[in-house]
């Protein structure tokens, strides 16, 4: 537990970067930024997706917001019913990726 806390207050640092890589990828993104509250949002999400789909990508953004609460991977992997491995993959995003997940628990936080 004290790695991942240690983890918590170590500088995020952008190691990756990504650009839609065609136009339908570019499509993609569009039209997410076209959206304008989060009644567009929670409908465009559950027309492009399936239930389960919403499902796993809600608890990876849970796995980012108990990570910054400094929880260890154990106590997140058995909140989320994900495992060990993908806490591990979604902290590699989170502290070493596009700073995606970042910008946004950041931006949560600040809103509460």
């Amino acid at each position: 537990m004290a790695n991942v806390r240690k983890a918590v207050s170590m500088k995020i640092e952008q190691t990756e970067s990504f650009e839609p890589r065609n136009e339908k990828e570019k499509f993609l993104v569009k039209a997410f930024l076209s959206l304008k509250n989060e009644k567009e949002v929670a409908n465009f999400l559950r027309d492009l997706l399936t239930l389960p789909e919403i499902e796993e990508f809600a608890n990876r953004l849970e796995v980012v917001r108990l990570l910054f609460k400094g929880q260890s991977y154990k106590e997140i992997a058995d909140k989320t019913k994900v495992s060990t491995t993908t806490v591990s993959r979604v902290s590699h995003w989170l502290f070493s990726g596009t700073s995606g997940y970042y910008k946004v628990i950041n931006r949560l936080q600040k809103k509460k």
